[in-house]
């Protein structure tokens, strides 16, 4: 870990770390993974260590607050593999001493020496992919895991020294009625865990459940009955001691996913892996996709660091997209990514970030929002209401940068 000269003067930077490699790709996955490339694992790793040190120099006024590593499924890959990468990590980045690690595991794929494993290495979060306690239903999402595995792999981590777990699941599956939905949700309360992270399915373009749905072969979600099980889900969580933090995402006190919360704070955040997206250095971009792409451009890139210029894609050859953030859309990302905090928008915070406040320029669309009991005010704050939450991406949708002018905003 580099010492900083003074750790206050830093600015607080989340690290996304992807892992593509999959052991089967789930009907409703459209996440950059792959299946049956594992053996790639080993020339990954090396590709993912040389991109961690090539932005050294460009990550020197930042301190990592926060580690998340995200696939495809990061428990895959080896322990001595995930040793380099994090000896990568202290070698290249000021690591808060009290950073929030996370790794994703699938419960098929982890036992009690993995975990360990992955504490003694400094893993402090494990975010377990349930999606649901019904074998039937792993099974119709194409999950190798049953619902017994996930339960024993719980108590694993629970056993190997985790005091920090997050549960996935998913609602509104093929099949699943509310009070189906309700009994998974008992189960997940039952095991106690600090977080948790609960989905609609949605049918993404390009995935195998798009195409069912496309031949009849499988239903659509129905929304009606998935707004009946996100209500239900505020009630159940609610009486069980978790707190709603997020439209998604609840915990118990003081056990919120910081890594998440960079996110929706429109904060700094480095992706590196293949298909890994940024938020830094005034722009957004992304890696290339592929993961055999990805270890190749890696091998050419640059040993040392050039001078910053207006292009990262003319100094890191991994890079295939990439944007410059202009004043308005920095604007729209900080409401909307804000909005899905249930503690809203803070407005004197927006305008002492933006120069402008957001009703000069979105005054409309907030109006028409109100006027449709979508968002309300409530201590200086803007934020959704219950329905709200349920319409959220027709309030999202209405701030876009498409959908708004903003004269006057600085640097515009």
């Amino acid at each position: 870990m580099r010492d900083p000269a003074s750790a206050s003067s830093l600015r607080p930077l989340g690290l996304y770390l992807h892992l593509p490699f999959c052991d089967h790709k789930c009907a409703y996955c459209d996440f950059n993974s792959y299946a049956g490339l594992d053996h790639l694992i080993p020339a990954y790793t090396e590709a993912l260590v040389r991109d961690i040190a090539l932005w050294r120099e460009l990550a020197a006024g930042y301190e990592v607050v926060t580690v998340f590593f995200g696939g495809g499924t990061p428990s895959l890959t080896p322990l001595p593999q995930l040793e380099r990468i994090f000896a990568a990590i202290h070698g290249s980045f000021a690591l808060a001493a009290d950073a929030e690690i996370t790794l994703e595991a699938n419960p098929g794929t982890v036992d009690q020496a993995y975990l360990r494993g992955l504490r003694g290495l400094g893993v402090n979060r494990l975010s377990l992919g349930v999606q649901s306690f019904d074998d039937g239903e792993l099974q119709r999402l194409d999950r190798i895991h049953s619902a017994e595995q996930a339960v024993a792999a719980y108590g694993a981590a629970r056993t190997s020294g985790f005091e920090n777990i997050n549960l996935d699941l998913i609602f509104g599956l093929e099949g699943q009625e509310l009070a189906g939905w309700q009994a998974n949700l008992r189960r997940a309360v039952a095991l106690a865990p600090e977080h948790l992270s609960l989905y609609g399915l949605t049918v993404e373009p390009g995935t195998k459940l798009a195409w069912q749905v496309e031949q009849g072969a499988a239903p659509a979600p129905d929304p009606d009955l998935q707004a009946d099980m996100y209500e239900a889900t505020t009630e159940q969580t609610a009486a069980a001691g978790y707190a709603q933090y997020e439209i998604s995402n609840w915990s118990r006190p003081g056990r919120t996913c910081a890594h998440n919360l960079i996110y929706w704070r429109n904060q700094p955040y480095l992706g590196l892996g293949a298909g890994a997206h940024s938020c830094f250095a005034g722009r957004r971009f992304a890696m290339i996709r592929p993961p055999a792409g990805y270890i190749a451009r890696l091998r050419t890139a640059p040993g040392g660091m050039p001078v910053l210029g207006d292009n990262l894609q003319t100094i890191f050859p991994q890079i295939t997209e990439e944007t410059a953030i202009e004043p308005l859309t920095d604007a729209s990302d900080t409401a909307v990514l804000g909005l899905r905090l249930n503690e809203g928008l803070d407005l004197d915070a927006f305008a002492a970030r933006h120069g402008i406040r957001l009703a000069a320029f979105a005054g409309p669309a907030l109006e028409e929002l109100e006027g449709w009991g979508l968002l309300e005010h409530a201590g200086g704050r803007l934020r959704l209401t219950p329905r709200g939450r349920l319409l959220s991406n027709e309030v999202f949708l209405r701030l876009l940068p498409s959908e708004l002018e903003a004269p006057g905003l600085p640097g515009g």
